[in-house]
Parts: structure tokens; C-alpha cells; sequence
């Protein structure tokens, strides 16, 4: 019960109390004036009553002002909570964004730099500084889940799904982490497609799939599908140690890792199954967990199918197997947009190892320079960062390059920035997205996809 309401209710008692003397004195009233007749008493008796009544107004009027009081004091203390969390949320998202910038181009930079070293002792401390930019990116992408889930600015957009080629995606990414540690990593797909937000699901399979190779020492992880009844029940198996009963529930609170993620040796925030939980609830799918000590784990993720119509009317068609040109890019044009001289830099050298002929700008300004002073160069890719100096968008320099004899140039939008509404903008721009810091294999395969 809040001050409040407990002030009220105090307030409740003394009005029925002052009811009950009112009734009291007034009975008396009567009395006096059946067994009394002398009005001297009748008079006196008057003035008793409105002394009492003015005493217990001003009782009720101060009672209502420290009430009124109260509620100022409430209002104003969630106002500053209020403010307090739009500061966090601000700061964090802030934080992840800067952060981001730098490890961007330092990865581009070893990227670079590994391929051109020949001693083995410095490609086996180059593997090293790799290793910790992965780590501190998975940090600041937990840090910015932590940040949209806190402020309710990840919100699910529905639309029909591909089980197989979900599945399939999320396979990719985990192949050399579980081949690295000689698990078995197998699938077992499913010819249907359920109702989700493509992003948050992967993500969710992502992060469960990652808790599966990293908890496990041998044996495999198994990704796999079974319809049940209008869902279908998504599995990730594992045969690692297994979470202890007591700890089932525990381990979806945030910060909190049961006794095999305290043994890890892997860094994190123990927020990963928190997130999971907390997007699932955002989507709607129930999480199931099964798991027996020393025998394994199964984390299950129940989604809704979707029905044949919608899914015929909506479902993207799947990519056909097609041959694709000779691995390298040589001889391969591209443009670099970034505000950013050392991530034009650290691009600049990373392209001139693929053998491609690269140009430089940053901004629109520099593009209409290019396009007067470079009219024979056509670009094959653009590489774009969108936010640029004073509020520009990379977008509008794709557009301009476009409009300048370009055509339908294909562009690759970087950035740091996860929120829909870049990717809506880049979606509808005719452009590919990157989040940074980017990879710079998957950068590779996606300008030999683009420009094959």
C-alpha cells in the first residue's frame, strides 16, 4: 500500500469518526431541547457543536494538503526516474555507437595486416587482438539488446518466415566456432514457415546455439524442427553437462549464470538467456527448457505456422544456385563513402589487397568532385556509411551516384546504427546493410555476390 493510499484511507476513518460525534452531539441537541427548554442551554450547546465541526475541518483541510503534498513529492520522484532511464538508455545506445567506429576500422586494419605478414609469432598476436575485438563487439551488442528492451524500443514487426532458410543462416555463422572446438554442429530442417520478426528470431536461435557450442566439450549440437499441433517447436540440443533443476528458472534472470557458465572461461554479462526470455515475450513464443545432469540440454522456442495462403502470398522466394565468378575481386571498381579518415584507411588498404581500384569521399560534396573530375570512373560497388557530417546520409550520396550516369549501381550500406528504421531506409533505397564493425570476410562474399 503506496503513502497515498494509506493517507486516504486514514482520512476515510476520520470522516466516519466526525460523522459518528456529529450524530452523537446532535442527539444530545435533542435531548436538551425535550428535557431542557431553557434556551440559554439550547444556545450553548450550538456553539459546542460548531467549535467541534470547525476543529475537525481544519483536521480534514491539513489532512488533504500533507495528501496533496504526497503526490507532488511521487510525481516528481517518477518524473526523475523517468529521466533517469532516458538518460541510461541515451548513454548506452551512445556508448555502443562510438565504440563501434573504432573497432570498425581496427578490424579492417588486421584484417589487412594478417594477410601481409609472414612471421608466425605476429599473425599468432594478430589472431589474438582479433579475438578481443570479437569479444568487446558481443559485449556492446548485449549492452545495446540490454538498452532497446529496456526502453521498449525493440518491437517485434511480424511477417512470414522460411523455417529452412532460417535455419540454414544461422548454421553459417556457427560452422567454424563449433568446427573450432571439434563438435558435430547438424540440422534437421523443416519444408514450412511459421509467423515471427526474422530479425529478433534469429537472433534468438543465435544466442541459443552460441550457449550450446560454448557449454559443450564434446559430442554435438543439433538444430533442429517438429511440428506440434498450429506451432512449431523450434530445438537446440546439446550434449553438454546439463543445468541442475535448482537452476532452470535462475538462469533467465539477468546477470545471473548457473555453475557450467561460472566454470566458462568465456566473458559476458550472464544476460544472454535474459534477453532470449525477453524477446520471446515480445514475440509471443514460449520458451521451453529440458535437461538432464551430464547428459545434455534442450532449449525449445515454440512459433506459430503460418497458413498456406499467407504463406504463398508473402514468402520470399528461395535463392537459386547459381555459378558464381572466380574468388578475388580483382580489377573490381568500388567508391568508399565515410566522414571517417581511418576507416577510409583501414578500407583503402583492405581493398587494395583484394586487388580492387577504390576512390575516397566523404560526403556528397566530395561525390559531385568525383563526378566532375573522374567521369570515366564507374563504380562496380559503393561502400557507404550512412550517418556522415551534419546530419548527411550515405543513402543520398548512393542516390547522387545513381543519378550521375551510375545507374543501378549496387551500394553497401555500413553502419553501427541497429534501429528498423535504418534498415527500412536502406531496404527501400535499393541497398545492402552491414553492421559494423563488419567482418571482413562476409564483406568479401557479399561484394563478390553483388558485383558477380
Amino acid at each position: 500500500m503506496t503513502a497515498s493510499e494509506r493517507l486516504r484511507e486514514e482520512l476515510e476513518r476520520r470522516n466516519a469518526k466526525l460523522a459518528k460525534i456529529n450524530a452523537a452531539l446532535m442527539q444530545r441537541v435533542e435531548r436538551s431541547m425535550d428535557y431542557q427548554a431553557n434556551a440559554y442551554s439550547i444556545f450553548q450547546t450550538a456553539i459546542g457543536l460548531e467549535t467541534q465541526v470547525k476543529a475537525r475541518t481544519e483536521e480534514l483541510k491539513s489532512a488533504l494538503d500533507r495528501l496533496e503534498r504526497t503526490n507532488e513529492q511521487l510525481i516528481s520522484a517518477r518524473d526523475g526516474a523517468e529521466r533517469a532511464n532516458r538518460f541510461k538508455t541515451g548513454f548506452f545506445t551512445s556508448v555502443s555507437h562510438d565504440l563501434l567506429q573504432p573497432l570498425h576500422a581496427a578490424r579492417l586494419s588486421l584484417s589487412a595486416l594478417a594477410e601481409i605478414q609472414d612471421a608466425q609469432q605476429q599473425k599468432r598476436l594478430v589472431g589474438q587482438v582479433d579475438h578481443a575485438l570479437s569479444t568487446i563487439e558481443e559485449l556492446l551488442r548485449t549492452i545495446l539488446d540490454l538498452s532497446k528492451l529496456e526502453s521498449g524500443a525493440l518491437k517485434p514487426s511480424l511477417q512470414v518466415i522460411d523455417v529452412e532458410s532460417l535455419f540454414r543462416s544461422v548454421m553459417l555463422d556457427m560452422e567454424p566456432i563449433a568446427r573450432a572446438k571439434g563438435l558435430g554442429l547438424t540440422v534437421r530442417t523443416r519444408d514450412a514457415a511459421v509467423i515471427s520478426d526474422p530479425l529478433m528470431l534469429r537472433r534468438i536461435l543465435q544466442n541459443l546455439l552460441a550457449n550450446a557450442v560454448q557449454y559443450t566439450d564434446r559430442g554435438r549440437v543439433l538444430l533442429s524442427g517438429r511440428i506440434c499441433g498450429s506451432r512449431l517447436r523450434i530445438d537446440v540440443w546439446d550434449t553438454g553437462p546439463g543445468i541442475a533443476p535448482s537452476e532452470q528458472t535462475m538462469i533467465f534472470e539477468e546477470f545471473r549464470r548457473g555453475a557450467a557458465g561460472q566454470r566458462s572461461p568465456a566473458l559476458g554479462f550472464g544476460v544472454g538467456l535474459s534477453i532470449i526470455a525477453r524477446m520471446s515475450e515480445a514475440l509471443g513464443h514460449r520458451i521451453g527448457l529440458c535437461s538432464k545432469m551430464g547428459h545434455g540440454t534442450r532449449f525449445s522456442v515454440y512459433v506459430p505456422l503460418a497458413d498456406e495462403t499467407s504463406a504463398a502470398g508473402r514468402l520470399p522466394a528461395r535463392p537459386q544456385p547459381s555459378a558464381s565468378r572466380a574468388y578475388g575481386l580483382a580489377g573490381v571498381k568500388a567508391i568508399v563513402i565515410d566522414n571517417d579518415r581511418g576507416v577510409r584507411e583501414a578500407m583503402g588498404a583492405l581493398l587494395d589487397r583484394w586487388g580492387c581500384e577504390a576512390r575516397f569521399v566523404g560526403g556528397l560534396s566530395d561525390i559531385e568532385n568525383l563526378i566532375g573530375g573522374e567521369p570515366d570512373f564507374q563504380p562496380d560497388i559503393v561502400l557507404a556509411d550512412f550517418h556522415l557530417d551534419a546530419g548527411e546520409s550515405g543513402l543520398t550520396s548512393v542516390a547522387r551516384l545513381r543519378q550521375g550516369g551510375s545507374g543501378s549501381i549496387p551500394a553497401i550500406v555500413i553502419t553501427a546504427d541497429h534501429s528498423r528504421e535504418v534498415a527500412e531506409a536502406v531496404a527501400e533505397a535499393g541497398c545492402e546493410i552491414l553492421r559494423k564493425p563488419v567482418k571482413p570476410a562476409e564483406l568479401r562474399a557479399l561484394i563478390t555476390h553483388l558485383v558477380g
